[in-house]
């Protein structure tokens, strides 16, 4: 499917953050050829007119204002919340690399979350980053599953770049999301990648929008022991299997050392740093 690519303009590349864990993001293009079915950023299209299937179009970014890197002192920075900063535009566009470059020795904690192995070409970039985390997105090792799910690289690819960028000093997180009940195999893939991944990080399937029927039919025709399960939880609004399965990632995480955090409650982790923020400005 052809991808429809066009330059916009904008005023600032940093954004306020309501993540949990970031005070600003910094998206450098709108929309995602990585095109994943789940993906919860397709609400996108409601704010910027496009009327393409979600991964048909992306919209680069283009900015003169500089990033004011003063007001990031001690500041946390997430890039991307809604699209991935290295998917394959990138490297025609390099605005992700351009950015970089602005923020080569700022003093924030900036987090890059990916899942391409195109970051590799901002290596020297990267390693210039004082506080780095890179988070590569893997929720499965089976590859038919990973095909039918998105079009970014293949696991192979994405295990390779965490390995790469452990080997140079950077601290790497891999991020099991989103975990599809029963077919992510949250053990295996700890225990694949355990030597060159310092954090995992767990975020559980949310279905909402127009996704839900479409990946819900997927489980249907692809998992159908799975199927009656999915109903429960996702029709019914059953989240005893989240409840069950977030104590067992702990008790598996404790017993085996393994640095972790817990975002199947993200909604509710935004709603506390809401309150926090709102408790601040009162102060």
């Amino acid at each position: 499917m052809p991808i429809c690519e066009k330059i916009i303009e904008t005023k600032d590349y940093l954004t306020k953050s309501n993540l949990p864990a970031s005070d600003y993001v910094i998206n450098p293009y709108v929309g995602c050829p990585h095109g994943c079915r789940y993906c919860y950023a397709s609400f996108m299209k409601r704010f910027t007119g496009h009327t393409e299937p979600w991964g048909s179009f992306v919209d680069i970014k283009h900015c003169e204002k500089p990033i004011n890197t003063a007001k990031l002192k001690n500041k946390s920075v997430f890039m991307s919340s809604v699209t991935d900063c290295y998917n394959p535009f990138e490297e025609k566009y390099c605005v992700t690399q351009n950015i970089l470059r602005q923020l080569a020795g700022v003093d924030c904690e900036l987090t890059i979350s990916t899942k391409s192995g195109l970051i590799l070409r901002d290596l020297a970039l990267l390693k210039q980053c004082k506080h780095l985390t890179v988070s590569m997105s893997i929720n499965t090792l089976d590859e038919q599953l990973r095909s039918d799910m998105d079009k970014a690289a293949p696991i192979a690819e994405r295990l390779h770049t965490l390995e790469a960028l452990h080997g140079n000093g950077i601290r790497t997180v891999l991020f099991l999301s989103p975990m599809f009940p029963e077919l992510t195999d949250y053990r295996h893939i700890i225990e694949r990648s355990r030597p060159f991944v310092d954090e995992y990080w767990f975020e559980n399937l949310n279905l909402r929008g127009g996704f839900k029927k479409e990946i819900l039919d997927y489980i249907r025709k692809k998992y159908p022991q799975y199927a009656d399960l999915y109903e429960t939880i996702y029709q019914k609004g059953d989240r005893r299997y989240w409840v069950g399965l977030a104590q067992e990632i702990e008790d598996y995480c404790a017993a085996n050392a393994v640095a972790h955090k817990n975002y199947f409650y993200h909604e509710k982790l935004v709603q506390q740093k809401a309150t926090l923020h709102a408790a601040a400005d009162v102060l």
